[in-house]
């Protein structure tokens, strides 16, 4: 008997089945056997990544770099004058008040000057009379003479006009003198601005009895200001009249301003060791004030050039060298280091770097070189994935300690 012979429809179908089914087996035994190997691979990738923070990152940036030491001190105004009383009596009129712009020569206030008027107008008329009685005797001394010419009279005459003559002329010099002295003390009795300038301080008022002395006012010129301050006297080398300083003051945060020493003390104070400095500071514009505490530095060098934080620069060795991540990995370069700016605590750097590479500081210069870095948010939390979270304070010891392995 002839087997029935499956429909060809049949065969194609079953066909099918066998290979779907072949092909899941494979991708079965493709999951058993090969998951174990890359999930441990992936796994220590991760965990060969170290986490580092922000805060211990920075870049190599091109920046104006300066050296020298550090000055304190206070501002003052260059030229001041402390205006007194040179009469004493009732002041009768204010004409200026604090902060008021003056011209040289303007008046500013007035004392009562009724008993010096009266000297003055005594003197004026004791030199009228002097004046006087000098040209008689001038003209007797003189027809004496004539007369003694034609031997109308005596020479002894004529000698005695001529002694009343002198005695004239000197009463006339005592006389002059006594109203210039006079007129001097009619002239102090109105207190004028000795130069042009800013009333600092008014001390006084209407109807004040002021005595000889007394302070009145006190004008400033503006223009110019005077930084008084100190640096270590083992830094004196580096200071000499002529040097530019760079500083800033309260009251103007973020703003910088510049002077030039002009002295420089003899002698540091034996207490502090410290030699008082004193620059011009040029002030267009009036925006200084004095008695604002200025803190700046003495440019003794200066230049343009490749800058980072000095933390960022590891000292220790025999050569500077610093960690640079490149590639996603910690690299270590060796380098020199030029300027050190000790107000901005950075330093100039020459080698194998360049402007924008990223350098690792703090607890981060402690990773070895061919570490993965990678690099977190400000918030990130522990390392997750594996990766290594180095601390801002830590040491290369934490970082180390703190590794985590994913299959934990």
């Amino acid at each position: 008997m002839a087997s029935a012979q499956p429909h060809p429809a049949r065969r194609t179908r079953r066909a099918g089945l066998l290979a779907l089914g072949a092909l899941g087996l494979l991708a079965a035994c493709g999951k058993g056997g090969g998951a174990p190997a890359d999930s441990a691979a992936a796994a220590d990738s991760a965990a060969a990544a170290v986490t580092v923070g922000p805060e211990n990152m920075v870049l190599v940036a091109r920046d104006r770099v300066s050296s020298g030491p550090t000055l304190s001190g206070t501002l003052t105004p260059e030229r001041s004058a402390t205006l007194r009383a040179q009469v004493g009596g009732t002041v009768t009129a204010v004409l200026a008040e604090a902060g008021q712009p003056v011209r040289r020569g303007q008046s500013l206030a007035r004392v009562e000057t009724a008993g010096i008027a009266e000297q003055a107008t005594s003197a004026r008329a004791g030199v009228a009379a002097a004046r006087g009685n000098y040209e008689l005797a001038v003209r007797n001394a003189q027809r004496a003479d004539r007369l003694l010419a034609a031997g109308a009279i005596a020479a002894q005459q004529a000698e005695q006009a001529r002694t009343q003559a002198d005695a004239a002329r000197s009463q006339l010099s005592a006389a002059q003198a006594q109203l210039a002295g006079a007129s001097t003390q009619l002239g102090r009795a109105s207190v004028e601005a000795p130069f042009a300038g800013i009333v600092g301080t008014r001390r006084v008022s209407v109807g004040d009895v002021v005595a000889p002395g007394a302070e009145l006012y006190t004008v400033v010129d503006p223009s110019s200001m005077e930084l008084t301050g100190s640096v270590p006297a083992d830094q004196l080398g580096q200071v000499r009249p002529g040097a530019s300083l760079t500083f800033s003051v309260t009251g103007y945060p973020g703003r910088e301003f510049t002077g030039r020493i002009t002295r420089v003390a003899p002698v540091a104070d034996p207490t502090t060791r410290q030699v008082q400095v004193i620059a011009s500071v040029p002030n267009q514009g009036g925006r200084l004030v004095g008695g604002l505490f200025a803190e700046g530095r003495v440019a003794s060098e200066s230049r343009d050039a490749l800058v980072v934080p000095a933390d960022a620069v590891d000292q220790r060795g025999v050569r500077p060298q610093v960690v640079r991540v490149r590639g996603g990995r910690a690299e270590t370069v060796p380098v020199e280091v030029g300027i050190r700016d000790e107000a901005t605590e950075r330093v100039e750097i020459r080698g194998a770097v360049a402007q924008g590479d990223t350098l690792l500081r703090g607890a981060a210069q402690g990773l070895s070189a061919g570490t993965r870095v990678r690099v977190s948010a400000p918030n990130d939390r522990a390392a997750a994935g594996g990766a290594v979270r180095v601390p801002a304070g830590g040491g290369a010891g934490q970082a180390q300690g703190s590794r985590t392995n994913s299959g934990s």
